[in-house]
């Protein structure tokens, strides 16, 4: 292991379409993007990916191959911080960050299978599984729409389910509400309801809202206001019964330093906040304050770094990209019982990329 070197680095660009056009309260969209990260040595290969834009393989392939290339496998924690320092006039996060993820957990990947060993065994387990809640509920979907979503969860085992809310940048809370009615009677009295606004309200409105969550019993509002508004999300927490939760747009330790007080779960990307590297990085952050963390999307991706994650709540099973992963990657890890695995007899993550992805690319 330690004469092993990273010999060749690829990066594709796969575009999957939507069924439909989708939005949330802030963000329309008819395409999901990944960023795949190729690593070989020595007769293996490590597979990571990003979703993002095109522009991170331009990252990956101008800035950050030169200083992969031809490095030892098992230097990833120096690599790491020299692919960050690589960019630093390109401002290293966001799309940055989202390119250096890809490489990261394709070099976990790569590491793990030249050991010889899953990436669970790698990153040390303390759990078997994790739990996941369905994830999507779009604001372009009609209550017929929304129904056919939560009964698809509902068969997969799935204990809580959350929908998007603060349709048109929060104009339209009549509407937010009714669709959170419509969860409750389509989901039933047992599962546990989430609400995402994507940062579309106002502190006020996020309060208002808010106190009508609570009488709904809802438990999880994510992104009342703006991630970037901190100072915001701690007056919405603070006003509120239900968890307030944030983080997706995390892309480093300080970014996770400065949120990890203002909300009640830490939501964490591998996918950008600097690989299964940052993932852990993160994770330590809020453990040291007493949080719980959620993995955010890539359910594919998460189930094996989760699995050595102690403070960790849940793993978001992402309409779209529980959609496209089975048809990027073979060995796509299932959801069985409301709860996603990765088996020990794997190698890395266990999965690797379909030749029937090519109709995708970009």
């Amino acid at each position: 292991m330690s004469a092993a070197v990273i010999e060749r680095i690829d990066c594709r660009v796969y575009d999957f379409p939507t069924p439909e056009p989708e939005a949330d309260g802030t963000l329309e969209w008819t395409s999901t993007t990944a960023v795949v990260v190729t690593l070989e040595s020595g007769g293996a290969t490590g597979l990571g990916w990003t979703y993002s834009a095109g522009a991170a393989a331009e990252i990956v392939i101008g800035k950050l191959a030169e200083v992969v290339h031809h490095r030892p496998v098992d230097e990833l924690p120096g690599g790491w911080r020299d692919m960050r320092r690589a960019c630093r006039n390109l401002e290293s996060r966001g799309l940055v960050m989202q390119a250096v993820s890809a490489v990261d957990m394709a070099w976990w990947d790569l590491r793990a299978r030249l050991l010889g060993v899953s990436l669970p065994a790698l990153f040390g387990r303390c759990r078997a599984r994790a739990r996941v809640y369905g994830s999507g509920g779009f604001t372009t979907m009609d209550d017929r729409q929304l129904e056919q979503q939560v009964a698809g969860w509902r068969a997969a085992g799935c204990s809580a389910m959350k929908i998007k809310i603060g349709q048109s940048w929060g104009s339209a809370i009549d509407r937010d509400m009714a669709r959170v009615r419509a969860l409750r009677s389509f989901a039933g009295d047992d599962v546990e309801l989430m609400v995402d606004a994507n940062g579309a309200y106002s502190p006020g409105q996020a309060r208002r809202v808010g106190s009508f969550l609570d009488d709904m019993g809802v438990t999880w509002f994510e992104e009342p206001v703006s991630s970037e508004d901190v100072a915001g999300l701690r007056v919405v927490r603070a006003a509120v019964r239900c968890d307030v939760a944030a983080g997706e747009y995390i892309s480093d330790p300080a970014g996770t330093a400065l949120l990890v007080d203002a909300v009640d779960c830490l939501q964490l990307d591998a996918t950008r906040c600097g690989g299964f590297t940052g993932f852990l990085q993160g994770a330590a952050v809020a453990a040291a304050h007493n949080r719980e963390v959620s993995a955010h999307c890539a359910p594919s991706l998460h189930a094996a770094v989760t699995s050595s994650v102690i403070n960790l709540r849940n793993i978001e099973w992402f309409a779209d990209h529980a959609r496209l992963e089975p048809e990027l990657v073979d060995g796509a890890p299932e959801v069985h019982d409301g709860h996603i695995a990765v088996a020990d007899d794997v190698l890395g993550h266990g999965m690797s990329l379909r030749p029937e992805a090519d109709r995708y690319l970009a």
